[in-house]
């Protein structure tokens, strides 16, 4: 709540210090006294435009201090926080015009005029000035509804539900675009691997057709390597011969040496098995020789062949079974993505449908909500002298673009004042005390909906008197009993309601006129109700009034 406004060279003020409590506080004083300087001064506190001419004319600096208390759990600790600024319990905000510059100040933090106005539309709320704040800004239309149906869980829902119709956008939108990109290369890919199935490379197929390659083009040499061979083992003076021969000679003493030669008879018998062995081997070999005369054209053409794939896919020929397989697996895994797209695709179809659902169960209960907050408010009206006024939520639907976690639908309070007046959003029906009691109405309806910690109302009551002014003022205390509230009024019956009075006057001091501010107790109180009542001649009759209205 606001506790303090201490004003300093504002126009007519030289010195004020304005502490005020909870409840209704109520601030009277015969026109031109500076009642609206006051509320143009509290405006340089929150954060509005810079007017120079507002410095009293013996001064050159002009300055303005307010002092909030806000609750604990006050959101405005936060914002506080996010801008830098330390705070314990209390919130001093302050301005200084001086040489047509401007200095705005939070507990001392210098800040800019857009951080200082976030803070003071937190804090305070101003009826009859800055129209485009509070119930008058359609921005705030939308939340003030939503807090009033208390459809949380359908918030929560459709907020969820919109973040998951994104995010499965957007994963199809990027397998989408990754396929798309990779048509070109899954085109490639299938013209490779028919191109390496066609080829059909096995394992180190180079390694193995060089060493046949070396072997054909010393094919002569290897075979007369082999006839010499062949030659020396089975020919007539062969070792087969020789160690047959030498066999025979063993086996003739036989008889004679006994087991002193039977090692050496095994042993010419195995030599002589084994170079049978060899004979057929060479024999095997030399016909192998004999083979295909053109094979090593062949082998020049698939070592060719396998080097030209080789180079196209920058691998070693011995690796192109391997790059073959890889290259299948990569095309096996491109032609599956298209049913992942497919997936992908159901997905997010599936999750748009249950945000359309979660956004229209959203709007159905507006709708219904809506329906409440319209009766309650035209209700409040007749009493507040609007018996002819017509209130409306509006709740179309926003551009499909325009969607998002609030759901779809654009929501605007709006009104109609005068029989035969169209009707239109709020803040452009007719300004002034006729204005003021309809945001009247509208607070009493929504006071326990985002209530801001101060509300402060200017004009009111212009314009209406006896039973209207009695329902104003009622209506203020209700709303005093639930959040501090502060008003400017010309009305007794209103100024009787409040908890706590300041009058406002002005004077002629010795450098020109001032305005001054004196808190009120209870015999002022009915001293000043009673001038409200009767004008300047106080009657018995207006002061016995007076203490009436003050007494409830």
């Amino acid at each position: 709540m606001l506790t303090l406004l201490a004003v300093r060279n504002v126009v007519l003020i030289k010195a004020l210090d304005l502490d005020f409590q909870s409840g209704l506080t109520v601030l009277t004083g015969e026109t031109g006294a500076g009642k609206s300087i006051l509320l143009d001064a509290l405006g340089l506190a929150l954060g509005s435009r810079a007017n120079f001419g507002l410095i009293g004319a013996e001064s050159s600096t002009a300055e303005v201090t307010a002092v909030f208390n806000p609750d604990t759990q006050h959101p405005i600790w936060n914002v506080l926080e996010e801008n830098g600024i330390e705070a314990d319990d209390a919130i001093i905000m302050r301005r200084r015009l001086r040489d047509g510059k401007s200095s705005a100040l939070i507990n001392d933090t210098p800040v800019s005029l857009g951080v200082m106005r976030r803070v003071g539309d937190m804090l305070i709320e101003i009826q009859g000035q800055f129209e485009g704040r509070g119930l008058l800004d359609q921005a705030t239309h939308r939340q003030l509804l939503d807090q009033f149906a208390n459809h949380d869980d359908k918030l929560t829902s459709c907020a969820n539900c919109w973040d998951d119709w994104k995010a499965a956008s957007t994963r199809y939108e990027i397998a989408a675009a990754k396929r798309q990109e990779n048509q070109d290369y899954q085109a490639w890919l299938k013209e490779a691997v028919v191109e390496l199935d066609q080829l059909a490379p096995v394992a180190n197929e180079e390694t193995q057709l060089m060493q046949e390659r070396e072997m054909l083009a010393n094919i002569t040499r290897i075979a007369e390597a082999l006839k010499t061979a062949e030659t020396l083992i089975d020919g007539e003076q062969g070792a087969i011969n020789q160690i047959a021969q030498a066999s025979r000679s063993i086996t003739r003493i036989a008889d004679v040496a006994g087991s002193l030669i039977t090692d050496l008879d095994q042993a010419l018998q195995r030599t002589e098995a084994e170079l049978s062995e060899v004979e057929h081997t060479l024999a095997a070999t030399q016909a192998n020789l004999e083979g295909d005369p053109n094979r090593i054209v062949v082998v020049d053409d698939r070592l060719h062949a396998l080097r030209q794939q080789a180079r196209k896919h920058g691998v070693d020929a011995d690796q192109l079974a391997a790059t073959r397989d890889h290259l299948h697996q990569q095309l096996a895994e491109l032609e599956d993505s298209s049913g992942d797209l497919t997936k992908l695709a159901a997905t997010m179809a599936e999750a748009e449908a249950n945000y359309h659902d979660a956004r229209n169960a959203l709007s159905q209960s507006r709708l219904a909500a809506a329906h409440r907050l319209d009766t309650l408010i035209m209700a409040e009206l007749p009493p507040l002298k609007l018996e002819e006024a017509w209130f409306k939520t509006s709740i179309t639907a926003l551009a499909e673009q325009q969607f998002g976690h609030h759901g779809s639908d654009a929501i605007r309070f709006e009104a109609s004042t005068n029989p035969g007046m169209a009707i239109a959003p709020i803040d452009q029906i007719a300004s002034g005390g006729e204005l003021a009691r309809f945001l009247l109405a509208l607070k009493v309806v929504l006071a326990d909906i985002n209530a801001p910690v101060t509300l402060i109302f200017d004009e009111v009551d212009a314009g209406v008197g006896g039973a209207v002014a009695d329902a104003v003022g009622s209506r203020l205390a209700r709303l005093g009993e639930q959040m501090q509230s502060i008003v400017i009024t010309h009305s007794p019956q209103v100024a009787a309601r409040g908890h706590q009075h300041y009058q406002i006057s002005k004077s002629v001091a010795e450098h020109g006129t001032i305005s001054t501010t004196a808190i009120l107790d209870q015999n002022e109180r009915i001293n000043e109700v009673s001038r409200m009542l009767a004008g300047e001649t106080v009657t018995e009759e207006a002061r016995a009034a007076a203490i009436r209205l003050l007494e409830g």
